[in-house]
C-alpha cells in the first residue's frame, strides 16, 4: 500500500491500449466490491455511512456503457455505442476522458441515504465517491496503470450520455489507461 501511496500520480495521457479484463476486474472490486460480510450484511472496499451503498459505477470503453454490480461482482451492459468523445465534451472538452480506453463514471444516488441521515446525505454521499475515487486511483497504480479524476463536467450532460435519470448525481470521472510514454 506505501508504494502505491508513493507512486500515484494524475495521469491524462494513454496508449490506446486497452485494460485488461482482470485489470477491470480488480478496479471495480477495489472501487465498489464486496469485501466481506459481517452480522449486518455485506461490506464494501470503501466505507458508506450507514451501509446506504449509494454509490454506482458506470464503465465506459469503446465497447460501450455498462454497470457494475457489486453483489455479483458482474458488468450489465447498457448500451454497445462508444461515448467517450461525447463524455469528453461534457467534461469541458478535457482530452483525458477521450483519450483513455476506461472511464468509471461514479454516479450517486442520494436518495438511497436520506432516509438514514436527512440533510447530511449529499455531504456523506460525496465523501464517499471521494472513498471509493481514493480506491481506484491506488488500485489503477497497483497495476501499473495510469488514472486521474475528473469533476469538471455539466452534470446534466453526463446523465444525458449515461441515460440516467434526474436524482442521479455524476460525481466522478475516472479516467484509466496505460500510461503513455514521455
Amino acid at each position: 500500500m506505501e508504494a502505491s501511496l508513493a507512486q500515484r500520480r494524475s495521469v491524462r495521457h494513454y496508449t490506446p491500449e486497452a485494460v485488461s479484463l482482470s485489470d477491470l476486474s480488480q478496479l471495480l472490486w477495489a472501487t465498489q466490491g464486496i469485501s466481506g460480510a459481517d452480522k449486518h450484511g455485506p461490506v464494501r472496499t470503501a466505507p458508506s455511512a450507514g451501509r446506504t451503498s449509494p454509490l454506482e459505477v458506470y464503465v465506459v470503453t469503446a465497447e460501450g456503457i455498462a454497470l457494475y454490480g457489486p453483489a455479483e461482482h458482474q458488468l450489465q451492459p447498457l448500451g454497445d455505442k462508444d461515448v467517450r468523445q461525447a463524455l469528453a465534451e461534457a467534461a469541458l472538452d478535457q482530452g483525458c476522458v477521450r483519450e483513455a480506453p476506461l472511464v468509471l463514471a461514479l454516479i450517486g444516488r442520494v436518495a438511497r441515504t436520506v432516509d438514514t441521515y436527512g440533510d447530511r446525505a449529499e455531504r456523506y454521499v460525496t465523501l464517499e465517491a471521494g472513498h471509493a475515487a481514493q480506491n481506484a486511483l491506488l488500485q489503477a497504480t497497483a497495476l501499473g496503470l495510469g488514472a486521474v479524476p475528473v469533476g469538471s463536467f455539466d452534470d446534466d450532460q453526463v446523465r444525458h450520455i449515461l441515460g440516467l435519470a434526474s436524482q442521479a448525481t455524476p460525481l466522478y470521472l475516472i479516467c484509466v489507461g496505460h500510461p503513455a510514454p514521455k
